[in-house]
């Protein structure tokens, strides 16, 4: 098996920088469009092989060193008795809609290996054929329970930190809830065959550090941990300060907007890193995407535990020749010296 994402994981020395693309797997690749004029997202996450079809459909158009798992954030609310809606440029939606996170009572336990056993059979699928890791994932718990709160118009999450101030103990049913199901989810995808687990807090970066600390830090440790208990490899994707860093978390994901050698040194580099190529470079075409590219790779300067990737998904109209040549690149790159 190609393991090069799993040694740098690790912070071991390797060949070549490893390298994924977060949201690789769908909404850029022709193939997957053509998948969609006859179905939906939904129908095709539940679906195992469908499901692991689409997960290595990035193979066809570029050659990355890991297949990260069809699937949505979304998904285990339907385990846990919440009804969602995927709408076009909004994302998942409650039905019906929580009245301000008051009826955390709605939620019910599951075991993932039952309520989401579609999705483990597409990691078995996967996983007894991959020559490249398989990565599953799951949401932190603020980033999920964003979902549940955010309103057309609440983009920056006013109403759920507020929420977090208002109602601490309540906060702390809902939070704690979803930590201890997201990590046995995760646990679970491990268990049938994912070599690592990404853990997406897409939406922390609303938050200050102190604010970070002190209502999401111990529901993002408490997931986090669980998986260091098990020596399960982790990213942690989210933001890239000191109290993002110490929820845990094998390697650190990091967004666009600040130069990687100073996100290295904020989270510290005792710590792996993944990133950060601005997705507008891909938009923007070959030779900015290949010029942004290697600036990542000379600011990571060769040190071990560096693993590429976007700071962000993968927009929509992504060319997938252009990231035919970011991965190209990539595999390119010898540090000066």
């Amino acid at each position: 098996m190609n393991d090069l994402l799993l040694r740098a994981l690790a912070r071991e020395p390797v060949e070549r920088t490893p390298v994924w693309f977060m949201r690789q797997a769908g909404r850029s690749l022709p193939a997957y469009r053509e998948l969609r004029r006859e179905r939906g997202f939904l129908e095709l996450v539940r679906d195992p092989e469908a499901a692991a079809h689409v997960t290595r459909l990035p193979l066809a158009y570029f050659d990355v060193d890991a297949l990260v798992l069809f699937m949505d954030l979304s998904t285990p609310f339907e385990a846990a008795g919440v009804e969602v809606e995927l709408r076009p440029g909004v994302g998942p939606v409650p039905l019906p809609p929580w009245g301000g996170l008051e009826d955390v009572d709605r939620l019910r336990p599951f075991d993932p290996r039952e309520r989401l056993d579609f999705v483990l059979e597409a990691i078995r699928l996967l996983a007894a054929d991959a020559e490249r890791p398989v990565i599953g994932f799951v949401g932190a718990p603020f980033t999920l329970c964003s979902y549940l709160a955010r309103g057309p118009r609440d983009s920056r999450l006013a109403q759920l930190r507020g929420f977090m101030l208002r109602r601490p103990g309540l906060w702390d049913r809902l939070a704690g809830f979803w930590a201890e199901h997201l990590a046995e989810f995760a646990i679970a995808q491990h268990e049938a065959g994912a070599g690592a687990i990404q853990v997406f807090d897409s939406w922390c970066g609303v938050l200050d550090p102190d604010s970070y600390r002190a209502h999401v830090l111990p529901y993002s440790r408490r997931l986090l941990g669980r998986l260091a208990e098990r020596g399960i490899p982790t990213v942690h994707y989210g933001a890239a300060h000191p109290a993002f860093a110490e929820a845990g978390g094998d390697a650190i994901g990091v967004d666009w907007r600040l130069p990687l050698d100073e996100a290295w040194e904020r989270i510290g580099t005792e710590r792996a890193i993944q990133g950060n190529l601005d997705p507008a470079r891909i938009l923007a075409g070959e030779e900015a995407a290949r010029a942004g590219t290697r600036d990542v790779l000379r600011r990571a300067g060769g040190r071990p535990g560096h693993i590429f990737n976007l700071g962000h998904g993968l927009h929509p109209d992504s060319d997938p020749r252009v990231i035919a040549a970011v991965v190209d690149e990539v595999h390119r790159w010898s540090p000066p010296g």
